[in-house]
């Protein structure tokens, strides 16, 4: 049988063409030995035309994907890959959407020029870039409390300017000199066009220049959902194409379809459109089952949760206690792990710290100019951020666990495990191999008066425990027929290796209590 040629419809933009080049390159191994390959066929769109204006001011509708779908259904082509978020709700029936690829990282990324730690410091104004509805609504917010704070108390001064155009001539606007009429302090792009192009042997190369020298931020999915669909491809051949939709099928991933399904539904319940102020983002974690973020313009964000498996209603009275509402425990510092934090920062790539009282104030002096700090949550991001740190991104308070594949992505080039410092409580130092744990505190007790006041009573049916030192505290005066839960990551893991019985992950202590109020509503 000679070798099959099939034909593949892409954009001519460098992003387009090297997600589409992935895609081909992947069915070729797939399909290696029947000596399958894979043509690109460049083809302009109305939306790559207009670049003068934002396309949520333009009439009409499928931008990037008019011109494309009529070769498609014209025969001139077989097969299509689109960034999924530029599908309308509406596609015709005459074509099938017949693979939907695992999804790259679903966030957006801020990027800054240069100078802009340097701006903040002197409580300078930043003009930050995007054509996008939502992120002109949902972003500045975000910066404000989560950029390092300057000489201004009241978070930073973001002013926002309209930005078109493909992705490298974006990135290009942040390296103008300051004063010229093009430059900006920062733009908002998708992570997942960046890492696909750095994927991409010349759109590497391309992003070792405008991209990596640059601070940036990982914006966080609990602030700042993204566009339905976005991360995510759609690929499409013609409905009675029956070959090339099994062709196809083969590279389909259902996890990604239920949620861009998911996605979009709340986009059509609000009429479609890129004009839209809303994100809507969800995720799939093990164990702990879907989180799907929405956000509208000028609200707070949502997450609804659907658990793995339908939780049960409590039986009998509930008498929870919750750990996360609980008065913190007193701590002491360690002078020797202080010491070690600041000889480590003083030479460190990235840092992980696990909570704002793991960095005192003499390791915070130390940390290196340029050194990549994660932390587990928004509050922690907040409050570092407040000090003047520069944050990149955060676990979203899922655990350390979640943050790992984002910490991976190439695009990051971030060091590998062994060379990351963690600043963390004694308690929690022995699980973080193999990056170097250095414990800058500990728990201690309190006068015994303070101590039972906090502790939850012996009658608790329902406890939460809000850290892995909680429980060790206190575990010991609950009945043993109590229901435990927390959240996931390393507090989860601490009360499996203690053999908890009757254990539930939650979100967070917020789904926790939901469930158990609905389930007192309902008795």
């Amino acid at each position: 049988m000679p070798p099959r040629v099939v034909k593949l419809g892409t954009r001519r933009s460098a992003l387009a063409r090297a997600q589409s080049a992935a895609v081909a390159r992947h069915l070729e191994r797939l399909h290696a030995g029947a000596g399958l390959s894979v043509e690109l066929v460049g083809i302009e769109t109305r939306g790559d035309r207009i670049q003068d204006r934002p396309l949520s001011s333009v009439d009409g509708k499928e931008f990037f994907t008019a011109e494309i779908d009529r070769a498609l259904l014209e025969g001139q082509i077989d097969f299509t890959v689109h960034s999924y978020k530029d599908l309308s709700l509406d596609r015709t029936p005459r074509l099938k959407l017949a693979a939907v690829p695992p999804r790259e990282q679903p966030h957006d990324i801020a990027i800054f020029a240069r100078d802009v730690p340097e701006r903040l410091a002197a409580g300078l104004p930043l003009t930050i870039g995007t054509s996008s509805p939502r992120r002109m609504s949902l972003v500045p917010d975000f910066l404000r409390q989560a950029l390092p704070a300057g000489q201004r108390s009241d978070g930073a001064d973001i002013r926002l300017a309209e930005l078109r155009g493909n992705v490298d001539s974006r990135l290009r606007r942040l390296h103008e000199p300051r004063g010229a009429a093009r430059h900006l302090d920062g733009i908002v792009l998708a992570f997942a066009g960046l890492a696909r192009l750095w994927a991409d042997e010349e759109g590497r190369r391309l992003l070792e220049q405008l991209f990596a020298p640059l601070p940036r931020m990982v914006l966080p999915l609990s602030s700042c959902p993204t566009a339905p669909a976005q991360g995510a491809l759609g690929i499409e051949c013609r409905a009675e194409d029956e070959a090339t939709a099994r062709l196809l099928a083969e590279i389909d991933d259902r996890p990604t379809r239920r949620a861009i399904e998911a996605e979009r539904a709340l986009l059509g319940a609000r009429g479609g459109g890129c004009h839209q102020r809303f994100g809507a983002t969800q995720i799939e974690l093990p164990d702990l089952g879907t989180l799907l973020y929405v956000r509208e313009d000028g609200e707070e964000g949502q997450l609804r949760w659907t658990p793995p498996v339908t939780l049960s209603a409590p039986a009998g009275p509930v008498r929870a206690w919750d750990g996360s509402r609980a008065q913190r425990a007193a701590i002491e510092p360690i002078a020797e792990g202080i010491a070690a934090s600041a000889r480590h920062l003083a030479s460190s790539q990235a840092v992980f710290i696990a909570h704002t009282r793991a960095l005192p104030a003499e390791a915070r002096a130390a940390i290196r100019p340029g050194c990549r700090i994660y932390v587990p949550g928004l509050a922690t991001w907040k409050a570092l951020a407040a000090q003047g740190l520069w944050i990149e991104g955060c676990a979203d308070g899922l655990g350390f666990g979640q943050l790992e594949s984002l910490l991976r992505e190439p695009l990051l080039q971030l060091p590998p495990d062994a060379r990351w410092t963690v600043l963390t409580h004694a308690e929690a130092a022995d699980n973080w191999a193999p990056a170097q744990a250095i414990a800058t505190y500990r728990h201690v007790d309190v006068p015994s008066a303070q101590e039972a006041a906090a502790a939850p009573p012996a009658d608790t049916t329902h406890c939460y425990w809000h850290s892995s030192a909680q429980f060790d505290r206190w575990h010991g005066s609950v009945n043993a027929s109590a229901q435990h839960a927390c959240g996931p990551g390393k507090t989860f893991a601490h009360l499996r290796r203690a053999r908890v019985q009757n254990l539930r992950m939650f979100p967070s202590a917020v789904q926790w209590r939901t469930w158990l109020e609905s389930a007192s509503a309902n008795s």
